[in-house]
């Protein structure tokens, strides 16, 4: 029997490349999308899976990917990230442009584009990495919250639109996770983002995607709506435990 495929966006780093190991050493077929080249296809070469340039904000290099894809079991929307903190009163409208192009519209592009293979499989599982920012609100993140609330609404919309279809749907939630993520945040300010999670003990990639596989390699009838994980020190977007 041929290996079941699972296509991860964002995969060259963080999350995505957790979640990659994670799925493939699950038994899947991993097709990697990301922007950089190079760590794909290192990624792909050590996994046994298949590399594809992708810019999910791109709506040409969404339709050159896909086309690569001939099946697809399970999508991982994992693209995605945050720039700036500042409040709204000092809002930088290229970073919310950006944060809204990535966040929502990539996952709508790669989402609609690989759904009438999920479907067709017969067994389609879309799982979408948001945050806990798309269910709550802090100071200074009011242009990620308001994306990443739009990308949960979206996948949250698109369990309802296929209900009766093979394919189910899981919202990933995760808090606090020591990636680039920060650094990129804080436009490569290393220091600034290591503040971020001092004095606690943060979630890794890997915790995320233990909890992504464990996910998409349940019964084909169980449908786990949506997974909120925090490390044990954090209470919410705003309040943690520091030592």
């Amino acid at each position: 029997m041929s290996k079941r495929t699972a296509v991860i966006t964002g995969a060259s780093a963080g999350i995505g490349e957790a979640t990659a190991r994670a799925l493939a050493g699950a038994g899947f077929h991993v097709v990697l999308g990301a922007r950089r080249q190079d760590r794909l296809e290192k990624l792909a070469a050590e996994l046994s899976g298949t590399a594809q340039a992708l810019d999910v904000t791109d709506p040409a290099s969404v339709a050159a990917f896909v086309q690569q894809v001939p099946e697809c079991h399970v999508l991982v929307n994992n693209a995605g990230g945050a720039r700036g903190l500042e409040r709204a009163i000092e809002a930088d409208e290229e970073h919310w442009r950006w944060m809204w192009e990535v966040n929502v519209l990539g996952t709508l592009r790669i989402t609609k584009a690989l759904l009438p293979k999920l479907i067709a499989s017969g067994d389609g599982h879309v799982i979408t990495v948001t945050s806990i920012a798309g269910h709550e609100v802090y100071d200074g993140g009011s242009g990620y919250t308001s994306a990443k609330h739009a990308q949960s609404a979206l996948h949250r919309t698109l369990r309802s639109e296929h209900l009766g279809d093979p394919v189910r749907l899981t919202e990933i939630i995760p808090g606090m996770v020591e990636t680039d993520f920060s650094v990129n945040r804080f436009d490569g300010d290393t220091g600034r983002a290591a503040k971020v999670y001092e004095g606690l003990t943060p979630l890794t990639a890997e915790d995320v995607a233990d909890v992504i596989a464990f996910a998409a390699t349940r019964p084909s009838h169980v449908n786990l709506d949506s997974i909120v994980l925090k490390p044990r020190a954090q209470y919410n977007g705003s309040r943690v435990h520091r030592e």
